[in-house]
């Protein structure tokens, strides 16, 4: 009888350590993209492009902020991806060779948000 649990206590044991060993996914904020289609633009000009969100939970929702403007925000629904063309009005007042900063946030359905920074920058 006690060689029957040992045996059983040493499987559980090796069975314990095997799934502690394999890949499993970790939960985590969605993995987010942008493209534009031009990043040196005008003031005042217009800013193309396409947001891409990823998530295997699901997305839940998706904001895009440029500029000081307050950010605007799409509905993910639960999709585990998302995109989305946007377009922006640059205005009038903005120097040469400014930086205008571009935010993508990003939101899963389990509630773990991710960020994406970068700029565009106003021709000469």
């Amino acid at each position: 009888m006690r060689g029957i649990r040992a045996l059983i206590v040493v499987g559980c044991g090796l069975g314990s350590l095997v799934g502690c060993l394999s890949e499993r996914p970790r939960p985590a904020p969605p993995q987010l993209a942008i493209a534009f289609t031009k990043v040196v633009v005008q003031s005042p000009d217009t800013l193309r492009g396409t947001v891409h969100a990823e998530d295997p939970d699901g997305v839940d929702s998706v904001w895009l902020a440029v500029g000081a403007d307050p950010p605007v925000g799409e509905d993910g629904l639960l999709e585990t991806v998302f995109d989305a063309p946007f377009l922006f009005l640059i205005p009038r007042g903005y120097s040469p060779n400014a930086r205008i900063p571009v935010k993508v946030t990003g939101r899963d359905i389990v509630g773990f948000t991710g960020e994406l920074d970068t700029v565009v920058t106003v021709s000469p």
